[in-house]
């Protein structure tokens, strides 16, 4: 898809430069030959992900820009969202991709190279295993949520934050599990998906699982 078409699809999400626009392109090209052999998103209609993908984590970018995280961990990022648009979105932040599939975090580091991130790394393993912490932790439909969540916090620093994009019905349960967070209140993603962004500070030890 070329930069005239993802312009419009990405206008209720956030607002892209003409060079963040190539990248999306680019980024794009790759994902929709990648998928026609490997199962990265089951999403398969390019105008969808645009606005499901690419329109949701470019959002979520918008709010977070705001904290100016010197650092964020994308915990199980797939097939890079929210990780890689947040990467384009704020150069600044030095974005680490925790994906255990190999095949996936092959896709991944082929995106950094072809878009010539520098700011973006990956890690190839289970985040238990990851021994850094980040300012920002984000999260985007993972499996096991309730373990993920509580691994993903032992990743955050203290006094850092968490972002999760999750469906409105999974608010309670964040906030029951991760009640030593001090949770903002949700975000709704524009689409008309049911989806969220929910934000929080981490204001306690968090003992890794």
């Amino acid at each position: 898809m070329d930069k005239i078409e993802i312009d419009p699809l990405l206008q209720p999400f956030a607002k892209l430069d003409q060079l963040q626009l190539a990248l999306t392109s680019t980024y794009i090209d790759l994902l929709l030959k990648w998928n026609a052999r490997t199962n990265l998103t089951a999403v398969r209609e390019p105008r969808e992900m645009v606005t499901r993908h690419f329109g949701e984590s470019y959002f979520a970018a918008e709010i977070l820009r705001s904290y100016e995280p010197a650092s964020l961990i994308d915990l199980g990022s797939g097939a890079g969202f929210p990780g890689i648009p947040i990467a384009i979105r704020l150069p600044g932040t030095q974005v680490t991709l925790i994906e255990s599939n190999q095949k996936k975090s092959t896709f991944l580091k082929e995106v950094i190279f072809a878009l010539k991130l520098k700011n973006v790394s990956v890690f190839n393993g289970r985040a238990e295993s990851y021994d850094r912490n980040a300012g920002l932790v984000t999260m985007r439909a993972v499996e096991g949520f309730e373990r993920a969540l509580l691994t993903a916090l032992a990743l955050v620093e203290q006094k850092g934050r968490i972002a999760l994009m999750i469906g409105e019905g999974q608010i309670v349960k964040a906030r029951n599990l991760a009640q030593e967070v001090e949770w903002g209140n949700p975000v709704t993603i524009p689409g008309g998906h049911s989806r969220i962004l929910l934000i929080g500070t981490k204001n306690a030890k968090v003992e890794r699982k």
